[in-house]
C-alpha cells in the first residue's frame, strides 16, 4: 500500500474543506444593497479579518467599522479597523473592542445599514461583562466551562446571560438601523443564535436554562457570575422583540458545504465518500469509538459501502480534561481512534480544526496511519497512557504526525476523514 499517497489524499480533502469556507470565495455573493445612509461594519470571530478584507474588496461605497479577531489572525485592511484579542478565554483587548463597538452603533437611523461579520470564536473575542460583573468573572466561567465537557451550545447559553452584547443585545443596540449579519457557522446545526453566542439574533434561551447548565456541571464559582444568573433580572431579547425587527442573517459558509467539497476530492480520486454528519457532538474519545466501529464494519462486511471509501464528518466534540497533557479535541479523537483500530492495516485518518488551531495549541490536528502504533511502540510511547493524560499533542508530535497550517482565517469547526482501503 502507498501510505504517502493516502496521507496526501486525506490532506487534500482537508484543504478543500477549508477552501470552501474562505471568505474571499463565500462572502461576496451575500452582500446586501447599499443604504441611503451610513454603512457600518462590525463583528467578531476567527474569520473576522478575512471577512472584513473580502467585504472591502467588493464594496464600492463608503465604509467604516471595527471587527475583532483572534491574535495572529489579522490581515491588512484599509477601511475597516481590525483588532486582535484572546481566544478561548477573553481578555481586556476583547472587552475594549466590545465597548467600542457598542459605542459606534449608538445613534444610528433607519437609513443606516449595519453589516455584522460573525464567525466561530466571536463569543470569547467580543467580551462585554453584564453590569456588576468583571472581566475576571467571565474569564473564570470560560475556563471552567472549557474543562467541564459542556457542549458549545451550553457554553454559549451561559455566556449570553453574563453579557451586555451577546444574545441579541448588539442588534437591539443598533435599532432602528437595518442589521444584516453574515455568518460562518462553526456550531452543530448552524443555529445563528448559537454562533458566537448570537449577538445580533434573538435568544430563545433563558437565565433558568443557563442556571441549569451551571448546576449540571457543578459550576458555582465565581459566586458573582452564578448569583447574577440566579437572580435572572435582565433577560436577553427574545423572538418577536421589536428592536430586532430589521435584523436578518445570511449563512455564507457551513460545515456541510466543506464536507461536500472534501467529498468531491474523494470522488475524483476514485474513493466513495460517506458523509456521516456535519454536527456530531460528544466526548472526542466516544465519537472516535463510533467511527472506528463503522470503519471495521466496512473492512469486514463492505457495509455501508465497499472499500475504497472515506468517512467524513464535522461538528464539535468535547474533552473532559482529567490529565495534565497537551492537546485539543482533534488529537484526542485521533489518539482514541488509534487505540480502537489497533493499527489496522487498511485505515488512515486525519482530524483537524478548520481554523488551524486545535484547542490552544499551534497545530491544526494530526494524521493517523496503519503504522502509527508500531512506530510509537518502537519509541517507547504507549498510546493508552497518552490518552489517559489527555496528551494527544505530545504523542503525535513525537511521531512527527501533527499538521501545521497556521491560521486559516476561517472556521467551520472540526473536520474528520477516515480512509478505508
Amino acid at each position: 500500500m502507498n501510505f504517502d499517497a493516502d496521507q496526501a489524499l486525506l490532506r487534500a480533502m482537508f484543504d478543500a474543506a477549508v477552501a470552501a469556507a474562505d471568505p474571499a470565495r463565500c462572502l461576496p455573493p451575500h452582500l446586501p444593497s447599499p443604504p441611503k445612509g451610513r454603512t457600518l461594519v462590525i463583528g467578531a470571530g476567527k474569520a473576522g479579518g478575512a471577512m472584513a478584507k473580502a467585504l472591502e474588496d467588493h464594496w464600492k461605497g463608503p465604509l467604516e467599522g471595527l471587527v475583532v479577531t483572534r491574535y495572529g489572525h489579522k490581515i491588512p485592511t484599509s477601511r475597516i479597523e481590525v483588532v486582535e484579542a484572546a481566544h478561548p478565554v477573553p481578555d481586556e483587548a476583547g472587552q475594549k473592542a466590545a465597548a467600542r463597538i457598542l459605542e459606534m452603533v449608538r445613534g444610528l437611523t433607519a437609513d443606516d445599514l449595519v453589516i455584522c461579520l460573525i464567525s466561530g470564536g466571536g463569543s470569547a473575542l467580543l467580551s462585554a461583562p453584564a453590569p456588576g460583573l468583571t472581566l475576571a468573572d467571565k474569564q473564570a466561567v470560560n475556563k471552567a466551562l472549557l474543562k467541564s465537557g459542556a457542549t458549545i451550545a451550553e457554553m454559549n447559553c451561559v455566556r449570553k446571560h453574563l453579557s451586555a452584547i451577546k444574545g441579541g443585545r448588539l442588534a437591539a443596540a443598533c435599532a432602528p438601523a437595518q442589521v444584516v449579519t453574515l455568518l460562518i457557522s462553526d456550531v452543530p446545526g448552524d443555529d445563528p443564535s448559537v454562533i458566537a453566542s448570537g449577538p445580533t439574533v434573538a435568544d430563545p434561551t433563558t437565565c433558568a436554562d443557563a442556571l441549569a447548565i451551571l448546576d449540571k456541571y457543578g459550576l458555582k464559582e465565581p459566586a458573582a457570575a452564578y448569583d447574577y444568573i440566579r437572580r435572572a433580572h435582565d433577560e436577553t431579547p427574545k423572538p418577536g422583540d421589536p428592536r430586532l425587527a430589521r435584523a436578518s442573517t445570511r449563512m455564507i459558509a457551513t460545515p456541510q458545504v466543506s464536507l461536500e467539497a472534501a467529498a468531491a476530492v474523494a470522488q475524483a480520486a476514485g474513493v466513495t465518500p460517506l458523509i456521516l454528519g456535519d454536527s456530531l457532538e460528544g466526548e472526542a474519545r466516544d465519537v472516535a469509538l463510533v467511527h472506528a466501529g463503522i470503519a471495521k464494519q466496512i473492512v469486514r462486511h463492505g457495509q455501508p459501502a465497499a472499500a475504497p471509501c472515506v468517512l467524513l464528518s464535522g461538528g464539535e466534540t468535547t474533552v473532559t480534561v482529567r490529565g495534565n497533557g497537551r492537546g485539543g479535541r482533534n488529537v484526542e479523537f485521533l489518539l482514541a481512534l488509534a487505540v480502537a483500530l489497533e493499527g489496522h492495516p487498511r485505515v488512515h485518518a486525519v482530524a483537524c480544526d478548520t481554523d488551524g488551531v486545535d484547542g490552544t495549541e499551534d497545530n491544526a490536528g494530526a494524521t493517523l496511519a496503519p503504522d502509527t502504533l508500531a512506530r510509537a511502540e518502537a519509541k517507547g510511547l504507549r498510546a493508552k497512557d497518552f490518552l489517559a493524560n489527555n496528551d494527544g499533542y505530545t504523542f503525535f508530535s513525537k511521531l512527527e504526525s501533527l499538521i501545521y497550517t497556521g491560521p486559516t482565517l476561517t472556521n467551520v469547526n472540526d473536520f474528520r476523514a477516515i480512509l478505508i482501503r
